[in-house]
């Protein structure tokens, strides 16, 4: 997942995926994620806020409104699981490669395609 999503982000969607229950709120997940985080490093609440919502826009998480206190706030919970997320981010990643570079595309995936199965011949 690191080839698509920093550190924090991968930290703040296993908490969300790891959570049984109503849902985190941001505040949850930031407190998780700043625990978690290397070196003494800490994320803002807003990072986490706009990471959450922009994965609630494309599906991966879904969210609940709540009266809180000081208003609305979210909770996040599972929208796809780690492997659903898996599989969305390299369709996504092969549609925009196919859309730019279609036979490049085509071609990269041929050859590592031959290359492993002729490595499991082997095996």
């Amino acid at each position: 997942m690191a080839k698509v999503l920093s550190d924090y982000q991968i930290e703040a969607l296993r908490r969300v995926w790891k959570h049984d229950g109503e849902g985190l709120t941001s505040r949850e997940v930031y407190e998780a994620v700043n625990e978690r985080l290397d070196g003494g490093r800490s994320v803002s609440r807003a990072s986490i806020i706009n990471f959450l919502n922009a994965m609630c826009d494309e599906g991966v998480l879904d969210f609940e409104e709540e009266t809180c206190k000081g208003g609305l706030r979210r909770r996040y919970s599972k929208g796809m699981d780690e492997a659903a997320f898996k599989t969305y981010v390299a369709s996504t990643v092969l549609r925009s490669l196919m859309k730019d570079f279609p036979e490049q595309t085509i071609e990269a995936i041929r050859s590592n395609l031959d290359a492993e199965f002729m490595k499991r011949l082997h095996d």
